[in-house]
């Protein structure tokens, strides 16, 4: 997945924890509602201007909108999981307790 769709499905993640609405958003921010559904769809990458207002509202920092490893493809996701366990096997057990923990 591109670093666009990638940092769309960030923000509208971190908009979504917020509680606001696209259009809520939009209206803070100064831009139109499609100008942030464009955004978050991954078709256009937000100006610098837009970028500080959406951070300044969602109470973000500048970095926590680049986090987005988490967003990647399921395949990606387990690809790298694997990887990390395979370097780390004294793991495998606390991360099969977290994970079970999480689905049941």
């Amino acid at each position: 997945m591109d670093n666009k769709k990638l940092l769309g499905k960030r923000l509208q993640e971190l908009r979504k924890r917020k509680g606001f609405k696209q259009e809520q958003l939009a209206e803070l921010c100064n831009v139109e509602p499609a100008s942030i559904s464009n955004i978050e769809n991954g078709r256009n990458y937000p100006s610098f201007q837009t970028l500080e207002n959406i951070i300044k509202f969602l109470d973000v920092s500048f970095l926590d909108v680049f986090k987005f490893e988490h967003k990647q493809e399921s395949q990606h996701l387990l690809a790298e999981i694997n990887t990390i366990l395979n370097k780390n096997p004294q793991k495998i057990e606390d991360v099969y307790k977290i994970v079970k923990a999480l689905v049941e």
